[in-house]
């Protein structure tokens, strides 16, 4: 049975840009149907290349811009419009907080059907080459002839042949041939699918993911490429317990927390922040919230490597935090004792699952940090009541799943929402970081 064939797209028109989606992408309607446009922003005027139909809605892309938005601005990155790792840089950076800010405020509205009392103010930090975290690509191109190494393509799952990262750490994003080039030299260039980056304050580790052994010559080329750029260079040949650096590569990865006399150490795969200078205010602004006090005791819920949990024992009289993975809780633990801190101890549990016989669970906490992955907390939510917390300092990678959160929160569970506001974790994307704090309606 021959497969039909596809309806051919419709010729180009010209639109008038309504709208910005959670995605970024500009809202048009055309005979009635939504239409998402690539590259658009509202209030413009574009012609549009249809690039999908679909029953509900279609999907297209600006190819000339006829009516520019005054928030339009020119794309630093080279590559913007084919790598799939940004989609806002044509929107000035002023605009791009603005946007995030509305996004939050209407799932708020329609999701959560609540209303923060006040607006914290935008975190913002440095817009290029703030990110110290990335999972890079790596192919070799027959028909290019020439590895690439990077993201992938806009809505393809080909590699991007990408020269230079604007918004990775310039030792890794001005490098990318360099990486490529030295690939390209190894016995083992099809056998080399990922280059994970890590990096906090200190030094770069480049962990190379290899599904067959490196040959000496090609262990010499990856020491020559450490030598002359300054990375450090790991492989992996099966799960993280693989991992391993090259002889006299091993090094200690951390960031530094100076306001509150902190070294927090971890390992390249271990979750940290991309974006160091705005986790440093991400935390500020949290402290500031829940304004621990030395007779308090405060929970901390998917704390992860003690991110949140170690600033709040600087402060608080005692801190408890829980997470499911078992490694990155001894990594906590190890956070503590090399920070001199002991009124901070660390749980392993999953927070998705009952809790009622988890010791941690017998006692009350004043105050809570949530900062769940993007599924939210919606789990944990109901138990906070009969913890005795009065208030929740809820941090999100995710503004839908925190609108469904809060809606639990101050519709059901008696707490009122006092003040949010977005974080502008990943400049460039419309990535929404944000933070909010509940506080719990007496009586």
């Amino acid at each position: 049975m021959s497969k039909r064939k596809p309806k051919p797209l419709p010729p180009e028109i010209e639109v008038e840009i309504e709208g910005l989606t959670h995605e970024g992408r500009g809202l048009t309607h055309f005979d009635g149907k939504a239409t998402f446009v690539d590259y658009a922003l509202p209030g413009e005027r574009v012609r549009m290349r249809y690039t999908r139909l679909q029953r509900s809605f279609d999907e297209g892309v600006a190819v000339a811009v006829l009516r520019a938005s005054p928030d339009r601005v020119a794309p630093r990155c080279p590559h913007f419009g084919i790598c799939g790792g940004c989609n806002l840089q044509h929107l000035d950076p002023a605009a791009q907080i603005r946007v995030k800010q509305e996004t939050l405020a209407d799932v708020f509205t329609r999701i959560g059907h609540v209303s923060p009392a006040a607006w914290l103010p935008p975190l913002v930090a440095g817009h290029w080459g703030y990110r110290r975290k990335a999972r890079l690509g790596v192919r070799h191109v027959v028909k290019k002839g020439r590895t690439l190494v990077g993201f992938r393509e806009r809505g393809t799952p080909y590699l991007a042949d990408l020269r230079r990262c604007e918004v990775l750490h310039p030792l890794v994003g001005e490098r990318l041939v360099v990486l490529a080039e030295a690939i390209d030299t190894l016995s083992i260039r099809d056998q080399v699918p990922q280059i994970e980056v890590a990096m906090g304050d200190g030094p770069c580790v480049l962990v190379f993911r290899v599904m067959a052994p490196p040959s000496a010559a090609d262990l010499e080329v990856l020491q020559g490429l450490a030598d002359e750029h300054g990375f450090h260079c790991y492989l992996q040949e099966g799960g993280v317990e693989t991992i391993r650096a090259l002889p006299g590569h091993e090094v200690e990865l951390h960031y530094d927390l100076p306001k509150y006399g902190l070294r927090m150490v971890f390992a390249p795969t271990e979750f940290t922040q991309v974006n160091l200078e705005l986790n440093r205010l991400m935390l500020d602004q949290a402290l500031d919230l829940l304004d621990p006090q030395p007779d308090e005791r405060v929970l901390d819920l998917f704390c992860g490597l003690g991110n949140f949990s170690l600033p709040l024992a600087r402060r608080a009289g005692e801190v408890v935090g829980v997470e499911a993975e078992a490694g990155l809780i001894a990594r906590a633990t190890a956070n503590a004792q090399r920070n001199g801190i002991a009124n901070a101890r660390f749980e392993t549990a999953n927070l998705y699952a009952d809790l009622t016989d988890q010791p941690w669970m017998r006692g009350q906490y004043h105050k809570v940090l949530l900062d769940p992955p993007r599924t939210g907390a919606l789990e944990v939510l109901d138990w906070l009541p009969r913890l005795g917390v009065q208030q929740i300092c809820y941090v999100s990678c995710h503004p839908s799943t925190l609108a469904r959160d809060a809606d639990r929160l101050v519709n059901a569970l008696g707490y009122r929402l006092v003040s949010a506001g977005v974080m502008d974790m990943f400049p460039h994307t419309a990535h929404v970081e944000s933070m909010a704090l509940f506080e719990r309606v007496p009586g």
